[in-house]
């Protein structure tokens, strides 16, 4: 009833020692067809549903997939039906009394046709291996997608939990990234399909959702809920930039993800299973995260700065950017980044499965001194220097995703009305530091060209804009003080 699965996409200068590493003695080759239906306003693929009859060598399978976690678990039902040299009937009944069934005679309630939206033709190459305790299938997928006239190449490997604990999928896994450069993909070939038929290039850039924790959680086991929420931001994020199918706001949300992880892993470190862990991790996600912003600020400049400067009547001016600096998809699709996000997986699963102490004095003593302190800095804001603003905005941030951690557990109205306040300290703080990141790219390259024009009209602007923005910035900070416990 669940399938657990992690999906990696191969580098094409190590296809040919990946084919070679799965297709042992004891592979099976496997050829798939399948079909994938929907209705015709796509109302399975909204809601998370994928339902296919497919063919598998000599037989015939009806699957209904249904939304998981996101990362590595999802709803499935398989049905082995009859083998006819005609492909059988689709019917949804065929799932009835299963969760994934009931919810889809919910979605198809109104008599609305099935309809084939896409089809695959793969060829799988699979052999099972055993690591730890575990058995896991590895599968190389090879073939198209079809959706009308437009097609999809397909090649990647995919890791499914056979038997066993999930931790030794995870170690597998991590060994053949070390070994082939995999990177992980969340997206499935139903969600890749859907996109086909609709003729779409980009979707929209994913944003965070709120967190979800089962009844009476403890603090460990939030801990790593809140891992795996930020992981449902991060991954699909980073898998459309890592493809070279994401765009500037992909980015920004993929960050926005990756700050929310090391927000939980640094502020929430004494609750997880291995503390020391945990910040290691933290640390170790501080080297792709400032990469990425690099890129990220120059696409802030190139959207915002350069508009209102050349609206200022600035000369032409082309933004710099670091001739060293990888590229988001280059560093996306390394070992290295996909290593850190399974070790982020292992450690949410072991979180998870752990128990700890009661959640809410424990969320009450950590925020507690946290508020006070950001209602101290926003009463002295206007004594703090550039260093000390920039590590006030730090904080903020942290205290911001903490805070939206914990909601489940706070108290709703005043819980609402402390982030409005956050949210508008930092959009003002933001805008602040904006430019004065800004002022120093650009001081960079003014020193090494001094008599550019266009440099120096824009250092002079920026600087002509820093005393009100710091009054707005004061002025939106004003409203910490405002509120006071939003705890239980």
């Amino acid at each position: 009833m669940r399938e657990i699965e992690l999906k990696f996409q191969i580098p094409a200068a190590a296809r040919d020692r990946v084919q070679r590493a799965v297709a042992t003695k004891t592979a099976r080759v496997l050829p798939l067809a399948a079909a994938y239906a929907d209705t015709a306003d796509e109302r399975l693929a909204r809601a998370g549903f994928a339902l296919r009859l497919r063919r598998e060598g000599t037989r015939w399978v009806q699957t209904l997939k249904g939304r998981g976690d996101g990362l590595m678990d999802r709803l499935e039902h398989e049905i082995e039906l009859p083998d006819t040299d005609a492909a059988p009937v689709l019917d949804p009944a065929r799932h009835a009394g299963t969760p994934a069934g009931d919810a889809l005679a919910r979605l198809l309630a109104d008599g609305a046709p099935l309809v084939e939206r896409y089809r695959t033709e793969i060829v799988r190459v699979a052999r099972r291996v055993r690591s730890g305790a575990a058995f896991v299938e590895i599968a190389l997928d090879e073939g198209r997608i079809v959706a009308g006239e437009r097609s999809a190449a397909v090649c990647e490997i995919e890791f499914e939990l056979l038997s066993g604990p999930p931790s030794g999928l995870l170690a597998l896994a991590a060994q053949w990234v070390v070994r082939h450069g995999l990177w992980l993909d969340v997206r499935t070939k139903a969600e890749r399909g859907t996109r086909l038929a609709r003729g779409l290039e980009r979707v929209p850039a994913l944003h965070a959702e709120p967190m979800r924790l089962r009844p009476r959680p403890t603090t460990t086991q939030a801990f790593g809920a809140m891992l795996q929420s930020a992981l449902q931001q991060v991954l699909p994020n980073a898998a459309e930039l890592a493809s070279g199918s994401g765009d500037a706001e992909t980015l920004h949300q993929l960050r926005v993800g990756l700050r929310r992880l090391r927000s939980a892993l640094r502020v929430f470190a004494p609750w997880a299973p291995d503390e020391a862990a945990a910040r290691a991790l933290e640390q170790a996600l501080a080297e792709p995260f400032a990469a990425l912003g690099a890129a990220r600020d120059a696409d802030v400049a190139a959207a915002g700065l350069l508009a209102e400067l050349a609206a200022a009547g600035a000369p032409p001016l082309a933004w710099p950017r670091a001739a060293d600096a990888a590229a988001p998809a280059e560093l996306l699709a390394g070992a290295g980044f996909t290593t850190l996000m399974l070790r982020t997986m292992a450690l949410a699963l072991v979180a998870l499965q752990t128990p700890g102490a009661a959640l809410e004095p424990a969320a009450a003593a950590l925020l507690a001194p946290a508020w006070r302190r950001a209602r101290a800095d926003a009463r002295r804001f206007a004594r703090l220097d550039a260093a000390q603003r920039h590590r006030l905005r730090k904080r903020l941030k942290r205290l911001r995703y903490a805070i939206e951690f914990l909601q489940p557990v706070l108290r709703p109205r005043r819980t609402r009305a402390a982030l409005k306040a956050l949210r508008r300290a930092l959009e003002a703080l933001g805008e602040a530091n904006d430019r004065s990141v800004a002022r120093q790219t650009l001081a960079a390259r003014a020193a090494a060209d001094p008599a550019d024009p266009a440099l120096a009209f824009a250092l002079g602007w920026l600087a002509g804009r820093d005393e009100a923005l710091l009054a707005r910035a004061a002025a939106a900070l004003a409203p910490l003080d405002e509120v006071r416990r939003f705890w239980r």
